[in-house]
C-alpha cells in the first residue's frame, strides 16, 4: 500500500493533466458529441475525490464543514455559465470587425496550448488586480472564504467575478478568431486545472512547481494573511508570477486547518445565497 501511495503522489497530476486533456482532444478530433466532454469532466471530478481520500494532504479537509451544498451550487452555476458562454463564441467571432489571425493550420493540441498561454495571462492579471482593487476584491473574496482546500472548491466563485475572469481570459482569443472546438477544449482544461490547483491530494510535482500552478504552489495563495497570501496568482502556470515578482514556494512549509480563509473575517457567510449577496452589502 505504501508503494501504491508513493506512485499515486507522483503520477496523479501528470495523468490528470495529460491523460484527461489528451482524451478530450481525441474526442473533439473524432467529432464525438460535446456531451462526451461533460461525461469526461464528471469522471475527472470523481477521480479527484477518490485520490484525495487515498493520498490526502490533510485528512480534515476531506470532511464537510457544512459547505458541500454551497460548493455544489457554485460549481453548477459557474460551469453552466462557462458552457453557455462557449455557445456564444461563434456569434461573437462573427461580430468581430477584425480578420481572423487564428493559427488553424496548427495541430489541435498546439492550438490549445496557445489558447491556454493567452488565457493564463489575462486571468492571472485580473486575479492580481482583484487583490489590489477594493471593488474587485469584494467579489473575489467569496473564493478566499474557503477554510479547507479540496478539488471541488476551485469552482467556488462569485458569478460576477467569474464573468470578469472569463472576459479577461477569452477576449483576446475571440478577437483572434478562436474556433469553437478550441473554446470547448479550453473550458475543459480550465475545469481540470481548478480541480488540481485546489486539490487535497498530497501530490508531488518536483521541479514542475517552477512552471505549473498546481496545489503545492497554490496553497500559498490561500493563506489567510493578506501579505503571505498575496502570491501565486497564476491559473495554469507560474510564468506570469515570476514576471510580476509574486512567485513563492517553500518546500518545507506545511498547511493546516486554520491557515486558510480571510484574515479578520470571522463571520463570512457560509451559504450560497449569503455569498452572492455579501459583496453588495456595506463592508462587503
Amino acid at each position: 500500500m505504501h508503494t501504491l501511495k508513493s506512485i499515486a503522489r507522483w503520477t496523479y497530476a501528470p495523468l490528470m493533466l495529460l491523460g484527461l486533456n489528451a482524451t478530450a482532444i481525441t474526442l473533439v478530433q473524432s467529432g464525438a458529441p460535446k456531451a462526451f466532454l461533460a461525461a469526461l469532466l464528471i469522471l475527472a471530478i470523481a477521480i479527484s475525490f477518490i485520490v484525495e481520500r487515498f493520498i490526502p494532504y490533510q485528512e480534515d479537509w476531506n470532511n464537510s464543514k457544512g459547505d458541500t451544498l454551497r460548493d455544489v451550487l457554485h460549481a453548477l452555476v459557474n460551469e453552466s455559465s462557462i458552457a453557455m458562454s462557449v455557445l456564444f463564441i461563434p456569434l461573437l467571432a462573427a461580430l468581430t470587425p477584425f480578420p481572423s489571425i487564428w493559427p488553424e493550420s496548427w495541430p489541435l493540441w498546439t492550438q490549445l496550448l496557445f489558447a491556454i498561454f493567452i488565457a493564463d495571462a489575462g486571468i492571472t492579471l485580473i486575479h492580481w488586480a482583484s487583490h489590489h482593487n477594493k471593488f474587485l476584491w469584494r467579489f473575489h473574496a467569496v473564493h478566499h472564504s474557503v477554510t479547507r482546500m479540496y478539488g471541488f472548491n476551485g469552482l467556488m466563485k462569485h458569478p460576477f467575478h467569474q464573468a470578469i475572469e472569463l472576459m479577461a481570459g477569452t477576449a483576446p482569443l475571440i478577437l483572434a478568431g478562436m474556433p469553437l472546438d478550441i473554446a470547448v477544449l479550453l473550458a475543459f482544461a480550465v475545469a481540470v486545472q481548478l480541480l488540481l490547483q485546489h486539490s487535497n491530494a498530497d501530490m508531488q510535482i518536483g521541479a514542475m512547481r517552477r512552471l505549473l500552478a498546481l496545489a503545492p504552489v497554490h496553497r500559498f495563495h490561500h493563506l489567510k494573511s493578506s501579505t503571505e497570501g498575496n502570491v501565486n496568482f497564476g491559473l495554469f502556470t507560474t510564468l506570469w508570477d515570476h514576471l510580476l515578482g509574486t512567485a513563492r514556494f517553500d518546500a518545507d512549509r506545511r498547511f493546516f486547518p486554520g491557515d486558510l480563509g480571510i484574515d479578520g473575517e470571522l463571520f463570512y457567510p457560509m451559504s450560497y445565497v449569503g455569498q452572492l449577496i455579501r459583496p453588495f452589502r456595506r463592508g462587503g
